[in-house]
């Protein structure tokens, strides 16, 4: 945003996302209004779960605004949601619109990382490190269980930066009794304490066939989703039921989502940042801002949005070696 006032460029704000071009809601950004945002999580205009697409006439009030406001391009940052939302007004109306990939949930298609990602896998960690002691002293099976939506990025990752014994993820769903049977080794060899971590997308999976989606809520949100969580007191019941071994239960839930960001989250989105900054001065416009490597690219946003990029077998395969 600053290489775009300092070409002198005037920058208007969207609140609450989507809901925001649907309203009308709008305010100037300045020097002074993103002045320290650097060590802050989150985001100073809001966010929300509109899907314009879902509401009667949503399309056409946000292109009305997008006139109306005498805007000249819109840069939309957000997850597979979000840019889904811009990339098809891109298509249908040629909206001028730039995308930077943010999500904690890494699945964004056409990008190595998104940012927010690094930052939720540094709190998972650090919880994870934290639980060890706790798990060893009182000699007990800790089930962590993280955000991610329907991919494992989140429990991979922080699963394997923290050491955990068993790592659940929605796109390689080992069984509930393989799992049990890889903390009764452990515990067979002298261990007398297991940290799992699973990924709330995961299904619970049983060798009969069984596979059970656990969610807080069942009602479909604008974007097509239930509300995920609640899968690890699921699985801690059923591991204490099948092994005998005392199982307590730490759900993060938001806490990954907030607090400051990672040094590295913070580059990354400075460099999303430059990036998107430079495809709209330029005037090229259905593009992303993606990380390929240790270079800043732009990938069309259909091609980022096209499907979710999932955990591959072999970054599984990473941890799954030091299970058990």
């Amino acid at each position: 945003m600053r290489r775009s006032l300092d070409r002198g460029h005037e920058v208007i704000g969207v609140r609450a996302g989507w809901r925001g071009l649907v309203e009308g809601r709008f305010e100037p950004l300045g020097p002074r209004e993103i002045s320290g945002l650097l060590p802050r999580g989150g985001t100073i205009l809001g966010t929300s779960r509109t899907n314009p697409y879902k509401l009667d006439d949503g399309v056409e009030r946000v292109l009305a605004n997008f006139r109306k406001e005498g805007l000249d391009s819109l840069v939309a940052i957000g997850g597979e949601d979000t840019l889904g939302v811009a990339a098809k007004l891109h298509e249908e109306h040629d909206v001028p619109v730039v995308g930077v990939p943010k999500t904690i949930d890494n699945d964004l298609g056409a990008t190595d990382y998104t940012f927010g990602f690094d930052t939720a896998v540094s709190i998972c960690t650090e919880a994870i490190d934290r639980l060890h002691t706790t798990a060893e002293s009182h000699n007990r099976v800790m089930v962590v269980e993280v955000m991610g939506r329907h991919t494992g990025w989140i429990a991979v990752m922080s699963g394997i930066a923290g050491g955990a014994d068993v790592i659940l993820i929605p796109e390689q769903p080992i069984t509930v009794e393989q799992a049990c049977a890889e903390i009764q080794r452990r515990h067979a060899r002298g261990k007398d304490f297991s940290i799992v971590v699973v990924s709330e997308g995961y299904e619970l999976t049983y060798e009969s066939g069984l596979r059970r989606q656990i969610a807080q809520e069942e009602a479909i949100d604008q974007f097509g989703h239930i509300r995920l969580g609640g899968v690890g007191h699921a699985l801690g019941a059923d591991i204490e039921e099948r092994t005998g071994f005392e199982t307590r239960v730490t759900v993060l839930g938001h806490v990954q989502r907030g607090g400051s960001p990672t040094p590295r989250d913070r580059v990354l989105a400075t460099r999303y940042g430059l990036k998107a900054a430079d495809l709209v001065h330029e005037g090229r416009f259905g593009l992303m801002a993606a990380l390929h490597g240790d270079s800043i690219v732009e990938v069309s946003l259909a091609e980022a949005t096209a499907s979710l990029k999932t955990v591959p077998e072999d970054w599984y395969a990473v941890a799954k070696a030091f299970f058990g």
